[in-house]
């Protein structure tokens, strides 16, 4: 590509790009969270942009820069709309910009939601593997949507439990998600629960991810000794659940914001020392996996932009080795230094990829 050219790249081509590739994607964001502990990136704070008649709903940009010998800036601009369901469409939509670290210049477009939900279930997956003791017999759901049926198709590739019990405060939601999960995990048991608590009291490794604003789930008391809590939505648990955890998150500063239940925790006591680490302490083997055996280790991601960039880069990868994907060409002006005084006829061509020419992008 030029520089002046933008590769498009829409969601059936990235589902299609990275199917099948769970340990790969779990390694990129692996790199990137090492990365972001060697102090390798740049993130600045998400902004949440809300709308005052529909509380609910909110659309967030994060921009971020990733290190590295092939170094890539971008943002991803993610809306959420819980009501979308309602309609048949998907809760969260997104876009994926991707910069060229060297110039600025725009060089990708890639739908972001697939990339948000991949990244998302690989920061999952690797939580799991750090902060487990063993191998699960059972794995425990709240939440039956897109991102923990993407967790469980990643946390697969490591662990192959006996058991999978699952929950949603709408039963038709859990009865549908218990069938497909049967279908991609024909080796597990799969069992609805009528409550939350009967998942924390039956499974070791729980994952969470609902649309809930406010916590929601009390107690973890209920938990089996040294539980793992996967505690992707953030907003879930109680002040009191989270005081009483070992708390490992992705990032201290970007966490302890816009009301997640660890937020809420700092500002009933005043402090963050009730955080043990990041994630990328532990990869890097400055902080032990756990605090001790038995307590129950809560993993809050806030969800890093450079996790998107890092999967968003092997996109661009795949799509320049297979040929996938939109080029515009001459997206961009001419530089205005060096362009006419008259534009061009025809100056902007799109087409197709044809074969893995150029760079693909980052």
């Amino acid at each position: 590509m030029s520089g002046r050219d933008l590769l498009i790249v829409t969601g059936p081509e990235i589902q299609g790009l990275l199917q099948g590739r769970e340990r790969e994607l779990s390694d990129a964001v692996e790199r990137a969270y090492r990365q972001h502990a060697a102090g390798e990136t740049s993130l600045p704070h998400s902004t949440f942009l809300h709308f005052p008649e529909q509380p609910r709903n909110r659309i967030i940009a994060l921009p971020a820069y990733l290190g590295g010998g092939r170094p890539v800036a971008g943002i991803k601009w993610i809306a959420s709309f819980p009501a979308n369901s309602e309609s048949g469409l998907d809760r969260a939509s997104a876009v994926l910009v991707l910069n060229s670290a060297d110039t600025g210049v725009p060089e990708a477009i890639l739908e972001g939601s697939i990339i948000s939900a991949k990244r998302t279930a690989a920061s999952a997956l690797l939580a799991a593997k750090c902060l487990t003791q063993e191998p699960p017999p059972s794995i425990g759901v709240i939440g039956c949507g897109l991102i923990n049926a993407e967790i469980l198709r990643f946390l697969r590739t490591a662990f192959t439990p006996r058991t999978v019990v699952l929950f949603d405060k709408e039963p038709e939601k859990a009865a549908r998600f218990a069938e497909r999960v049967r279908g991609f995990l024909s080796g597990a048991q799969v069992v609805v629960a009528e409550e939350a608590t009967d998942v924390l009291r039956a499974a070791p490794l729980v994952s969470i991810a609902t649309t809930a604003s406010e916590p929601h789930i009390e107690s973890l008391s209920r938990c089996p000794a040294g539980a793992t809590i996967l505690h992707i939505s953030l907003r879930d648990l109680s002040v009191s659940s989270i005081l009483s955890s070992d708390n490992v998150v992705d990032d201290v500063d970007h966490v302890c914001r816009a009301r997640t239940s660890v937020h809420l925790a700092e500002e009933a006591t005043g402090s963050r020392d009730f955080i043990r680490c990041n994630l990328g302490e532990i990869l890097l083997g400055e902080k032990p996996s756990r605090r001790d055996l038995s307590s129950t280790v809560v993993f809050s991601p806030f969800g890093l932009g450079i996790l998107d960039l890092a999967v968003g880069r092997l996109v661009c990868h795949l799509a320049a080795e297979r040929g996938i994907g939109t080029r515009i060409g001459s997206f961009l002006p001419e530089p205005w230094l060096t362009s006419s005084a008259q534009p061009a006829a025809n100056a902007s061509a799109t087409r197709r990829v044809e074969g893995p020419r150029g760079s693909g992008g980052p």
